[in-house]
């Protein structure tokens, strides 16, 4: 099994929520903790302008690229310039790199350290996110003739926004979303949409998640599947009012990635959100996803 990953992840933004040092923090504890191997880990190269092409909008793809501020870029909440550009057009090289790997590899299941962002939309950027690289992953993919029905299914405590709207007239692509309803971002449709009260526990989430999850699974039949695995619905993160634990986000992992598995369906985990106050929380949330992928793929997981 393959981890997608690369050091440029880890970019300068100045005072910021968003702590772009987990990339990097997780990728050390993987390896410190002999959970995976150096040979595993698999560095991206940048989407190139045609593979974006499939998503973003030439007038948009041309403002990052000149760095210009404009309507298009202004909604990001980040800075503009070329490192952290270049750093998203990389994560979408990454989540192709993964869908790739879980596509022709015996696991069916690859992991992105990185990627997952899903505000942005195909002519503009939001929170956090410039380039959608779970759209451009499936479009690119898909294009490609490797599959033709997808499902990205978005456990991050905002709603996939960006994603929903990009996929909403795409019969072959399936969106969930389980988000904190009372929170950013302004809502789209997602083909299902699970928008929680605040203050919401692990047995409410899973629940809820449970149910729409597995019946989406049977009506839709996808043959490619990307997990959003955000670590934001933790109890203590700073940008949310869910109360997930981190007993509760192992089992939404465990409900995604087993019910994937089972059905042999290709599937891709990328990392999206994540503010807890203490940034060990967050990187302890995305290795504990990351131990819940491999103890699927394994060869003795029985799955």
């Amino acid at each position: 099994m393959k981890f997608v990953y690369s050091p440029k992840y880890e970019i300068d933004i100045g005072p910021h929520v968003f702590p772009t040092s987990k990339y990097r923090l997780i990728r050390e504890r993987l390896c410190g903790e002999a959970l995976i191997s150096e040979n595993q880990l698999v560095e991206p190269r940048p989407a190139t302008r045609e593979e974006l092409l499939t998503v973003h909008t030439p007038e948009y793809l041309d403002d990052l690229e000149n760095l210009r501020w404009t309507e298009r870029t202004r909604y990001s909440e980040l800075p503009l310039t070329k490192q952290i550009v270049e750093a998203y057009v990389l994560a979408a090289g990454g989540s192709i790199l993964a869908g790739e790997l879980a596509l022709k590899e015996d696991a069916k299941l690859s992991v992105h350290l990185g990627g997952g962002f899903h505000h942005a939309f195909a002519d503009r950027a939001e929170g956090f996110c410039y380039i959608n690289d779970i759209a451009v992953a499936i479009r690119v993919l898909q294009q490609r003739g490797l599959f033709q029905r997808a499902m990205v299914v978005d456990c991050d405590l905002h709603q996939g926004n960006g994603t929903a709207h990009i996929f909403q007239d795409d019969p072959t692509v399936f969106t969930i979303s389980i988000h904190q309803e009372n929170n950013y971002p302004l809502k789209q449709k997602s083909d299902i949409d699970i928008g929680l009260e605040d203050f919401a526990t692990d047995s409410e989430y899973i629940d809820a998640l449970k149910g729409a999850y597995l019946k989406a699974l049977e009506k839709h039949s996808p043959e490619f599947l990307v997990y959003v695995a955000g670590a934001d619905p933790y109890y203590d993160d700073q940008l949310g009012a869910l109360r997930l634990t981190k007993a509760g986000l192992r089992e939404r992992d465990e409900l995604v990635l087993r019910e994937a598995h089972q059905r042999q369906i290709p599937a891709i985990v990328v990392l999206a959100g994540g503010y807890a106050r203490k940034i060990e929380d967050t990187v302890d949330i995305h290795v504990q996803t990351c131990r819940v992928a491999i103890s699927l793929a394994s060869p003795t997981s029985g799955g």
